[in-house]
């Protein structure tokens, strides 16, 4: 091998690693690897303060590779550092059961600190991250403890950038001037169909000026001084970063490079053989890693236990001032809930005219605020509406990090990702809120939070055809069944504000998925939960429960609801209980956590022999089959709602007790 300084030994000991990777695979994408190498290797090896032996210590810098498709770089990267990854993953690279999926995914990989690959998304998360850390940092450092301190970096694409997603995070950040946010965009200037002058020809630069950021240029990607006093400059900066580097695409491979074909091909043994030449690295063996690159790399070892040694002190010196924050600081930081923190919260009165679900969670929220300081959230520009405001609280602004309450702004898929990588950071049990019929801006990331196994609330109001007036482009029709398809994802319609209070605890003690209470707009009685009444409310934890049997002995008919349209249920059984009919009342909150109970807590609420069975629900039908089996009914809504007083359009939709009634005795 020819003669190259130790620090371009480095940066190709990165290249090849990955390309190896990706050709081993037969799969992948050696592109952004080979060029952001020299990127990486400076925000590696010059700044990022880890510890490879504790991927999980709290004031690491964090770091998000926000083109998840090039995974190999991160995964080199974690290897060479010292993680527990060791070469034999990097070549089982996309196979079956290995560490080294084809797109991180945080949980499974030692030293991944988010999922990455739907683009727009790990640049979004990082602000989430910022946020958290400016948080903790206001909350708990005082005068000389300077506790939580650290930075969050990423690599950033074409791609990410043109993602809506990453405008409306990036302009939160500017907003916020989160100054630890560093950013290194990959500027290749190539995507998937070719030159991104075919599609993306806006100043990038100016575009984040103007969001308020911090916005270097780097002309040459190979320059790592560059690099680094740019870096530099971006911490002494209170805004938010970017550092717009110039790289080529695929660097090194001779007819690939700077091409389309770089990005998402492997690149075949006679072009990865030929780019190893031009670059003066042997073409064996595969997975070579230098000697002389591995020692400056594990360098990050012996560093990263000092930094946390030294933090270590730091922290206990800290505890010994301030006792109590350093108790609960260490709490929140390992996800743990204080004790007996949901003994004595608020219950309510059995009242006919009852609350809107959305109004008691605003009540129930603002009660567990008090008692839980790691809450942290807000709405898209919908507080008023989805009453998820923490009295209790500042909002988090510019000048007041210690704030709780985010103003997201109209902004509801960046709040959804921003809020994940409050989650990925920890440290805060993060919310966020809107109109239910809005989740669909969300999707995205409500699934990439279930497969990361995020604990992160989501608040929905205006769950139905109750929305009434504003008709059917605010109506949801077909959102709950998108929700439930979610794995991993809790569902929870509450019936009435006692459970409304249950489905709280659920998300709160929820520790590794993700939550979505879906609340109404228009009132729902709150039931008599006493003895001899109906069933606790506790009862929500089991996903569905007996709310009431009539008659006693085997019930004749089923009658289940979730939500509002437990209330019709209720009625529709009083009036059927008066005729002498065997009725059993069913409270179903939470697919998902009924699906998690054993056979014969499932057989105790819908026994198999009773056949006659009704499901109410304001909503498109699909998947209730299950519940009501060949030979019951479904009363639902499979056609958009209607602009009419929310009254009139249950009526015309037959969600009323008369027709509840109607179906139910026809059944029997």
């Amino acid at each position: 091998m020819p003669e190259q300084s130790l620090e371009q030994l480095c940066i190709n000991t990165i290249r090849f690693l990955s390309a190896d990777g990706v050709q081993q695979a037969n799969s992948g994408h050696p592109g952004l690897p080979m060029g952001t190498a020299p990127s990486a290797y400076t925000i590696w090896t010059k700044h990022l303060r880890h510890n490879p032996a504790n991927p999980k210590w709290p004031n690491r810098d964090r770091f998000v590779l926000s083109g998840g498709h090039g995974s190999m770089l991160l995964y080199s990267l974690l290897h060479l550092t010292g993680y527990a990854l060791p070469l034999e993953e990097l070549k089982r690279f996309r196979q079956w059961g290995s560490l080294t999926p084809g797109h991180p995914e945080y949980g499974l990989t030692p030293g991944v600190d988010a999922t990455t690959g739907p683009l727009g998304q790990g640049l979004s998360n990082g602000v989430g991250m910022a946020i958290a850390e400016a948080h903790l940092a206001k909350v708990y450092n005082r005068p000389g403890h300077d506790i939580i301190d650290h930075y969050t970096y990423a690599i950033v694409t074409d791609g990410d950038l043109m993602e809506g997603v990453a405008s409306e995070a990036a302009s939160l950040a500017g907003h916020l001037s989160l100054g630890k946010l560093i950013y290194l965009y990959d500027d290749n200037r190539i995507s998937i169909e070719g030159n991104t002058e075919i599609a993306f020809t806006e100043d990038r630069g100016k575009r984040f000026e103007a969001y308020g950021w911090h916005v270097q240029k780097i002309a040459d990607g190979l320059d790592v001084e560059a690099i680094n006093q740019a870096i530099e400059a971006a911490k002494k900066d209170p805004r938010p970063s970017i550092i717009m580097v110039r790289n080529i695409i695929g660097y090194g491979l001779p007819t690939r490079q700077g091409t389309a074909k770089a990005h998402g091909e492997p690149p075949g043994d006679k072009e990865l053989n030929a780019a190893k030449e031009n670059l003066g690295w042997p073409v064996e063996p595969r997975f070579y890693i230098p000697e002389e690159s591995l020692a400056v790399f594990r360098q990050a070892v012996a560093r990263g236990a000092e930094l946390e040694a030294d933090w270590q002190k730091k922290f206990e010196a800290y505890r010994a001032a301030y006792p109590e924050l350093a108790a609960e600081l260490e709490r929140r930081l390992a996800g743990k809930l204080p004790e007996g923190w949901a003994d004595g919260l608020i219950e309510f009165p059995a009242d006919p005219k009852g609350i809107a679900s959305r109004a008691s969670s605003g009540k129930v929220l603002n009660a567990i605020a008090e008692k839980l300081p790691d809450l942290v959230g807000g709405s898209a520009d919908l507080a008023p509406s989805t009453l998820t405001w923490m009295n209790c609280s500042p909002a988090f602004a510019p000048d007041c990090h210690e704030g709780r309450n985010i103003h997201f702004g109209v902004r509801e898929h960046g709040m959804g990702a921003v809020t994940n990588g409050m989650a990925y950071h920890g440290g805060v049990i993060p919310f966020d809120s809107t109109f239910f019929v809005f989740s669909d801006y969300m999707r995205p990331v409500l699934r990439v939070a279930a497969l990361s196994h995020l604990r992160r609330i989501s608040v929905f109001t205006h769950d139905s055809i109750g929305v009434g007036e504003d008709g059917p482009t605010h109506q949801p029709i077909e959102h709950l069944a998108a929700l439930r398809a979610i794995p991993n994802l809790i569902d929870l319609r509450p019936a009435d504000a006692n459970e409304v209070r249950e489905a709280w605890i659920v998300a709160i003690e929820e520790g590794h998925r993700p939550s979505a209470l879906v609340l109404t707009r228009q009132n729902l009685p709150t039931l008599d939960r006493t003895a001899g009444a109906y069933a606790p409310a506790a009862g929500l934890k089991r996903g569905a429960y007996v709310l009431k049997d009539y008659g006693g002995g085997q019930p004749q008919i089923i009658l289940m609801a979730s939500g509002s349209e437990v209330g019709l249920i209720v009625e529709a059984g009083k009036r059927l209980a008066e005729k002498g009919v065997a009725v059993r009342l069913v409270s179903v909150p939470s697919w998902r956590l009924f699906e998690e109970q054993d056979p014969a807590y499932k057989a105790s609420v819908f026994p198999p022999d009773v056949t006659a069975r009704v499901a109410v629900e304001a909503a498109i039908t699909l998947g209730w089959h299950k519940f009501v089996g060949s030979q019951g009914r479904i009363l639902g809504i499979d056609r958009y709602g209607a602009s009419a007083p929310a009254a009139t359009v249950f009526e015309k939709f037959g969600m009323t007790v008369d027709n509840v009634v109607k179906i139910a005795e026809e059944l029997i």
